[in-house]
């Protein structure tokens, strides 16, 4: 089926709170995306972030962040009063994040929200708890102690609690179990915000495509609890850690830290922990993307403690192996896409084949006039999903910004582009042209927004993620517009 979407992430959405979240507003994005007869909604990873903000680096595979919590339905609930929140600092600016604010602010209210939970009956919480026992309890120990060490990784906690000796972790749950609890709470108000946020959508014909990243944390639950499924020394210490090599676009390549998995060790288990993780983000979401799935095929090892991505080796991954091992388990037509981007070789191709998921294309790397691309759009398969640019890359305004003229002008002769200021729409309406099944374009494209409003630059820390959408700025005329160009290249139903 030809279908449509929009990429904006939760944290992007209006709210008079510093940071978008499951609330009337977001409610409100739904209805406009059904307005402009879109199917799918394209969201980044849910889980609560660390330093950096990045949500691809985050405490936890399982858990949900918990600044996505509305504080409005809180209140709705009884377990706030407009007053606990209402005249807090959450940031000077409506169109951008100020996370240390929101970090330094949300969190004591909500613990007043925690206090006033535990006076309530506290329906669906011990259900909660058992439906989830094989992370709850685990993460929100994780939490605690990470926070009675204020923010320290785990990697610097006392030994007992660093190595999860089972005498240390019994002494701390006996006097902290109450902060614990806390951590279960928010996770709690998480999934049940979540859960009825994502009914809505799909009772309005909207889809959830979600986001796994392909590797987790160094400084999260799961490496924690899990240290013999990553590669580590016996200090728990990676031995390499994840990233890319130098390109044209990055001369020292892109370090980003993660720990590699201990591959044997997951095959040795059956790969259930990567089976448990997929079947999970299938309850989330109704699509999962995986990123860097070419890292499945083969990855990229740097020494750990380098300060570059230079010295890095490639090593081979699982292949098809794991998803064999996941479609047995899951069933064989499963809903993912594979974010198959970067250094592509014959073998990643087969991968992808083999896997029967739908690739990537992205029309922003596709107008290099000086040699053959397959992003360009006549080279498309139907089995893909075409993107103008993810979170990634540059607005369409701010991509144009940084070409050369022979790239622009081959890109005007190849869309048919009079004029520069035309190339925006005219991409819109190639990427929704073209073959592939899926087409999702960023929501900064279609506010005709520049790099301002850019979501993520790789590689940099300090000014990514924090894009928020303007209140109001999804008017019903642009919902009409959606529509309208859907229609024409049938995305939706003829209009």
């Amino acid at each position: 089926m030809r279908q449509s979407g929009i990429l904006m992430h939760i944290s992007s959405l209006p709210s008079d709170y510093g940071i978008g979240t499951f609330g009337k507003e977001a409610y409100k994005f739904v209805d406009f995306l059904k307005e402009a007869h879109q199917h799918c909604w394209q969201i980044l990873p849910i889980g609560p972030t660390s330093y950096g903000d990045s949500p691809y680096q985050s405490f936890s595979t399982y858990a949900g962040n918990p600044y996505f919590i509305d504080l409005d339905l809180l209140r709705e609930e009884g377990l706030l009063k407009k007053s606990d929140y209402d005249g807090l600092d959450w940031g000077g600016h409506k169109n951008y994040v100020d996370y240390a604010t929101i970090y330094k602010n949300r969190f004591k209210v909500l613990k007043k929200a925690f206090k006033n939970f535990k006076k309530s009956d506290m329906a669906g919480f011990d259900d909660f708890l058992r439906e989830n026992d094989r992370w709850i309890s685990n993460y929100a120990m994780f939490m605690s102690i990470k926070d009675k060490y204020k923010g320290k990784p785990w990697l610097e906690w006392d030994e007992g609690l660093r190595m999860r000796d089972g005498s240390a972790l019994w002494a701390y749950t006996q006097e902290h179990g109450d902060d614990v609890m806390f951590w279960e709470f928010l996770q709690f108000k998480f999934f049940e915000q979540w859960k009825a946020l994502k009914k809505y959508a799909n009772d309005n014909g909207i889809s959830i495509i979600g986001d796994i990243p392909i590797y987790v944390a160094l400084d999260s639950a799961d490496v924690w609890v899990f240290p013999d499924l990553f590669d580590l020394d016996e200090n728990r210490e990676p031995n390499a850690v994840a990233g890319c090599p130098p390109d044209a676009f990055s001369p020292t390549g892109q370090l980003w830290g993660n720990p590699l998995y201990n591959w044997d060790a997951h095959r040795q288990w059956g790969y259930n922990w990567w089976i448990d993780r997929i079947k999970w983000a299938l309850t989330l979401y109704d699509t999962v993307r995986i990123d860097h799935f070419r890292g499945f095929e083969g990855y990229y090892a740097i020494p750990y403690g380098d300060k570059t991505a230079e010295n890095g080796e490639w090593r081979k991954g699982p292949g098809m192996e794991l998803f064999d091992a996941v479609k047995r388990e899951l069933g064989g037509n499963l809903p993912i896409i594979a974010e198959d981007l970067g250094f592509l070789t014959e073998d990643v191709h087969k991968l992808l084949r083999d896997s029967g998921f739908p690739g990537m294309k992205v029309l922003e790397f596709a107008f290099d006039p000086r040699e053959p691309s397959n992003y360009l759009p006549h080279t498309y398969a139907y089995n893909s999903v075409v993107y103008i640019g993810t979170h990634d890359n540059d607005t369409i305004l701010g991509w144009l910004g940084d070409l050369d003229r022979a790239t622009i002008e081959f890109c005007k002769k190849y869309i048919d582009a009079e004029k520069d200021e035309d190339i925006p729409k005219k991409l819109i309406r190639a990427a929704l042209a073209s073959v592939s099944d899926t087409a999702v374009i960023q929501m900064q494209d279609w506010l005709g927004l520049g790099s301002e409003a850019r979501m993520n630059i790789p590689s940099t820390l300090g000014n990514n993620w924090k894009w928020r959408m303007s209140k109001n700025a999804a008017t019903k005329k642009l919902a009409k517009e959606i529509a309208e160009i859907s229609s024409i290249y049938a995305r939706c139903e003829r209009l």
